[in-house]
């Protein structure tokens, strides 16, 4: 990490976080924090003239799988070239510790890697803290990595010494800082886990002020129940609920999101705190093995029913051959039904990761004007192979399509989303919003050029109209490109 140096943003039009309209205003930095705003006079070692150009808080990224990323490529430059300058790991139930069950999990995002060892969330926390990315990262419990850890893959209910084992690893993990717990009840081994274990657990949050956060047990038909589940789990746990990636899976529930939303806000209305977050595409991404553990070509599961032709490879530990080739594919080439070509491919790439086509541009647009909405990337980052476009670009896609071109919501509504809201939510103290003594996390944009560039057949592809990004007063990313500045922090609640 380099030595900060004074930082004078000229005459640029301030987003500042909170929702409010834009104003034309002139920002300092000193250290690592933001000194003054207003008309200001005077030098500094760094002068930026922002004329034309949008001043936001640093993009903070509620939903990633970015756990290990930020230890194999501490750069982050997927990430922060794209103004996200906070992300929050640990989701879906997919934690960073205990460390033999969390690194055997990320395998599937960074096959053929080598992984430092830690000791519990202080272990991982503590390392960033010695080897800083270029992003701050905060952590939340996975669910599924402390039940594996007790209680390995096994589909029963845990005794009373195994969950009094699950409540000590959680623990540890919120007295090291996490933000709080994450369940994925798609997922092995979370999916074996009923609503009492979860609510058992999700008290262990009531005395820190952490959050429950969940990628529930159903997106497709049974989507409606699924979200009553999380908003009982957060009622009788006394917790806040963040439900991930809100969205009706499979063509035959499109447009229960409608109703989905309507349980929000009537749980909102008596009193709790319950929202969601949202990646801007029609396309999810996951491991195969939940397609078929969840039955995604019969329909009966998790996942919704989806076509063999929109579950498409995305990266494989040794048949970079198969990426970007669809199930379908290999129904044609060996002669199978989906589900046994899909079994086939597990057979010889267990981890191997998907893009699946399931979702309708009409819900991701009912999901994105409600107000209980913020964005998530849910971006997998396994580099080496076809990783989801969402991964670069989700929020320069918000800014640019959905806001400037569709006129979903205006451009500080939108910078609202991505900033002050998360960082209330998701108890982030002193970032968010632009006030002075906040941290310096500040994005520079073309209000008129930000767009996501990314596709599916080329995902790797940073945003268009990202100009200049500090992460804690450090200059990661000057004129769109990054300077090697590691200004990142493990980020603890506070």
């Amino acid at each position: 990490m380099s030595k900060r140096q004074r930082v004078l943003i000229r005459n640029a039009r301030l987003c500042d976080g909170t929702g409010a309209p834009p104003v034309d205003a002139d920002l300092a930095v000193e250290g690592e924090r933001i000194s003054a705003i207003g008309s200001l006079s005077g030098d500094a070692e760094v002068e930026i003239d922002a004329q034309g150009l949008a001043l936001a808080p640093g993009f903070i990224d509620v939903h990633t799988h970015d756990d290990f990323a930020a230890v194999v490529y501490p750069e982050m430059a997927f990430k922060v070239q794209g103004g996200v300058t906070t992300c929050v790991v640990g989701n879906c139930g997919m934690g960073a510790a205990p460390y033999h069950q969390a690194s055997r999990m990320a395998r599937a995002f960074h096959p053929n890697q080598e992984l430092p060892e830690w000791q519990g969330y202080s272990g991982y926390l503590g390392w960033l803290d010695a080897h800083r990315p270029s992003v701050n990262i905060g952590a939340l419990v996975g669910h599924g990595t402390l039940r594996a850890a007790v209680m390995g893959g096994e589909a029963r209910e845990p005794s009373g010494d195994e969950l009094d084992a699950m409540k000590g690893l959680l623990d540890e993990g919120l007295a090291a800082g996490a933000l709080g717990l994450s369940t994925g009840l798609i997922y092995e081994p979370g999916r074996h886990a009923k609503t009492d274990e979860i609510v058992e657990l999700a008290r262990e949050l009531s005395q820190c002020g952490g959050l429950y956060t969940t990628h529930m047990r159903n997106e497709g038909p049974g989507l409606l129940d699924s979200v009553d589940e999380a908003i009982e789990i957060g009622e009788r746990a006394g917790v806040p609920v963040q439900i991930s990636h809100h969205k009706a899976s499979g063509r035959e529930s499109w447009g229960q999101v409608t109703e989905s939303l309507e349980r929000i806000a009537a749980a909102q209305a008596r009193g709790v705190s319950v929202h969601a977050d949202q990646y801007p595409y029609t396309a999810g991404s996951t491991v195969l093995a939940a397609i078929a553990q969840n039955d995604g070509f019969g329909g009966s599961g998790g996942v919704g029913k989806v076509d063999p032709a929109d579950v498409v490879i995305s990266s494989t530990e040794n048949h970079s051959e198969w990426h970007g080739r669809s199930i379908a594919d290999f129904v044609s080439e060996w002669e199978l039904a989906a589900p046994q070509a899909a079994e086939r491919v597990l057979a010889e790439e267990p981890l191997a990761t998907i893009i699946m086509h399931s979702m309708s541009e009409d819900d991701v647009q009912t999901v994105m004007r409600h107000p209980s909405t913020m964005i998530g990337s849910d971006g997998i980052p396994s580099m080496d192979g076809n990783p989801h476009p969402r991964l670069y670009g989700s929020f320069a896609r918000v800014l640019g399509r959905y806001s400037r071109e569709l006129g979903i919501f205006p451009m500080e509504e939108a910078v609202h989303r991505m900033t002050g809201f998360p960082a209330r939510v998701f108890g982030l103290a002193g970032r968010g919003e632009l006030t002075e003594g906040a941290f310096a996390d500040l994005v520079l944009f073309d209000p008129e050029e930000i767009i996501d560039r990314g596709t599916y057949e080329a995902p790797h592809a940073t945003p268009a109209g990202i100009q200049h990004v500090f992460v804690n007063g450090g200059h990661v990313v000057r004129d769109g490109e990054h300077t090697g500045e590691r200004s990142g922090a493990a980020l603890r609640r506070a």
